[in-house]
Order: structure tokens, then C-alpha cells, then sequence
């Protein structure tokens, strides 16, 4: 404590100061934190089964066309499935213009097979 005759000592930085804590970790972030590593845990691991798909459509023998189409086709769909579970992780409306975005697999398995 200070007395009249010496003055005070500034506070160390390192302290905590009594007078103005911290304030206390949100768990607003942790959540957040747990929905992001979850629907990319999700979103990765649909997207590895839909790519596997297309390598599988890839390695099919002889000029079996419908077999291809057929495995590209669910590589498609798995890939809008993979967008809409991150959607609805993230508590988005599922039938939204992002769903696109996950045919992209589906339709570059059927430019590279048609050409």
C-alpha cells in the first residue's frame, strides 16, 4: 500500500489487474470451434468415398459405358450429400444453392469419361 511519501508502483503487465479481470472463455466458441472440425471431419471423409468412386469408374475394364455413368452418378450424389451434412451441421437450410457444389465430383467424372 502506498504511503504519501512514496509514490506508486506501476502495476507489472503480467498481472492480473483485481480491478478489471479477465473475462471468462465463451462457450459459444468452443461449440462453434466443434461444429467446424466435425463438418470438415464429415464433409472429407464423404467426399474420399465419392472420389474413390470415380477412380473405381475409371478403372473399369472394356467399353462398358453404363457401369461408369452408373458409378459417377453416386460420386454426384455423395458429393451433394457431403455439402448438405455440413449444412446441416452447421444448422443451415439444406436445399440451398451450395448443393451445387457438390455435383462437381459427379460432373467432372462424366467430362473425363465422355472424352
Amino acid at each position: 500500500m502506498p504511503t504519501p511519501e512514496s509514490p506508486a508502483r506501476p502495476r507489472r503487465r503480467h498481472l492480473i489487474d483485481p480491478d478489471n479481470p479477465p473475462p471468462p472463455p465463451s462457450k459459444a466458441s468452443l461449440s462453434r470451434v466443434q461444429q467446424w472440425v466435425m463438418s470438415v471431419l464429415a464433409g472429407t471423409t464423404i467426399l474420399h468415398l465419392s472420389l474413390g468412386l470415380l477412380l473405381a469408374a475409371w478403372y473399369v475394364e472394356g467399353d462398358q459405358l453404363v457401369p461408369v455413368i452408373g458409378l459417377e452418378v453416386i460420386a454426384g450424389i455423395l458429393g451433394v450429400l457431403a455439402v448438405a451434412t455440413g449444412l446441416a451441421i452447421h444448422r443451415r437450410p439444406v436445399l440451398s444453392p451450395w448443393l451445387l457444389l457438390g455435383t462437381l465430383p459427379g460432373v467432372v467424372g462424366v467430362v473425363v469419361t465422355l472424352t
